[in-house]
């Protein structure tokens, strides 16, 4: 047995098996590439499902980490530090609000909103207690806690995991009428993916998001932007939202907030929102630790110049160019996404999402399936065009054009 299947049969003996990972095993990584036990070099097209948004070792974050390693990493909130007050206020900035809620993963921090809605909602808004609606979109993915696989539509998440959390309105994804007909009284929030990552990177109709920021407003509900995947320069905007000219009420932030090096995650909304919760009532020992700040503070600071965003509108609209060009070849049969981020649905004869993500593995270029037929592209958005371009040479290879 080679090295690789050495590892893969240990892992599948000792691990429980909540992932089907393809048969590759990294071993270091830098940039926009990664290479295996046994030497391979692959092309990053996933980039963590955008946590590596800045590239594998970026060395400003790799710098800002190891400087913090040597001073101190864990303090709890138990006690104050010297990097949270910076974190949380170049992160406000950052968003245009005036509050910080630090987390770790990008589902402890949906968990964290869904809280703050609530809360909101009895103690502002005044609905009655116990009652408290949100409203949410099919095929949504915002994590797979158990309260969050309770609105999630997604049969692998739920199926056998119930009972479920009750107060979730699930309304079809870019459908205004029936957002308008489910909101309520007793409607908290709206939680939305501004674009739909893992169920494709299905981006909204025109016109969608703005509706429902009207909506919203008009009818006293909190507009929760789920921003994980898609935040952070990886539309070739700081956040999603930004190309509908939308400001939502909250933000849900993690992944790329980490920068590949630590988890980060982070809610982040008004006074008035944020400022309903009081001690003892939310928590998270490693929430907004001082290693965790000092990194995310480098990535805001990255976030600031402009650079990652506009590095990926460019590139971004290179790559929709060329799969557009793919598509017209009958092999693909749709391409949805914004800035460096693409689902691609493969034409039934030319293979399932997997298949076609094995054979690019194959070829050096990784990517990951979702839904059958669709594959995903995300690269790093330090991606160089060139390297960018031979992974497309890849793909029309694979796909026999």
């Amino acid at each position: 047995m080679t090295r690789t299947e050495v590892l893969i049969a240990s892992a599948e003996a000792n691990s429980a098996h909540n992932y089907h990972p393809l048969p590759v095993v990294v071993a270091t990584a830098d940039g926009a590439w990664m290479t295996d036990v046994e030497g391979r070099r692959f092309l990053d097209l996933l980039a963590g499902y955008s946590a590596l948004n800045f590239g594998h070792r970026n060395r400003r974050l790799i710098d800002a980490a190891r400087a913090q390693l040597e001073r101190v990493t864990l303090t709890s909130r138990a006690f104050h530090h010297d990097r949270f007050a910076e974190f949380c206020a170049r992160l406000a900035e950052l968003c245009g609000m005036e509050m910080v809620l630090p987390m770790n993963t990008g589902a402890e921090a949906v968990e964290s909103a869904v809280k703050a809605a609530r809360k909101w909602g009895y103690t502002i808004k005044g609905v009655p207690d116990g009652t408290a609606k949100i409203v949410v979109a099919s095929d949504n993915f915002h994590g797979r806690t158990t309260t969050i696989i309770s609105f999630s539509t997604a049969p692998e998440a739920r199926a056998d995991f119930g009972p479920y959390t009750p107060g979730f309105e699930i309304v079809p994804y870019g459908d205004l009428t029936a957002m308008s007909q489910t909101l309520t009284q007793n409607t908290v929030a709206v939680l939305l993916e501004p674009i739909q990552g893992e169920a494709g990177v299905l981006v909204p109709p025109a016109g969608y998001l703005a509706g429902v920021r009207e909506l919203t407003r008009e009818r006293n509900v909190l507009f929760i932007a789920d921003e994980i995947q898609s935040g952070l320069g990886r539309t070739g905007r700081t956040f999603a939202c930004e190309h509908d000219g939308v400001v939502p009420d909250m933000y849900v932030l993690g992944k790329a907030l980490g920068g590949g090096v630590v988890p980060v995650s982070a809610v982040v909304s008004s006074a008035e929102v944020l400022g309903v919760f009081r001690p003892g009532e939310h928590g998270s020992t490693f929430g907004g630790n001082p290693l965790a700040c000092a990194v995310a503070i480098e990535v805001i600071a990255m976030l600031r110049s402009g650079e990652f965003q506009a590095r990926s509108a460019e590139l971004g609209e290179h790559l929709h160019r060329e799969l557009a060009v793919l598509r017209d070849t009958g092999r693909v049969t749709q391409v949805r996404g914004r800035g460096l981020w693409a689902g691609i649905d493969i034409a039934p004869a030319y293979g399932t999402g997997r298949e076609v993500s094995e054979k690019l593995m194959d070829r050096g270029v990784l990517v990951k399936d979702t839904h059958g037929a669709t594959i995903r592209i995300a690269p790093p958005l330090v991606i160089s065009k060139e390297d960018l371009d031979w992974g497309l040479a890849q793909l029309r290879t694979v796909l026999g054009v």
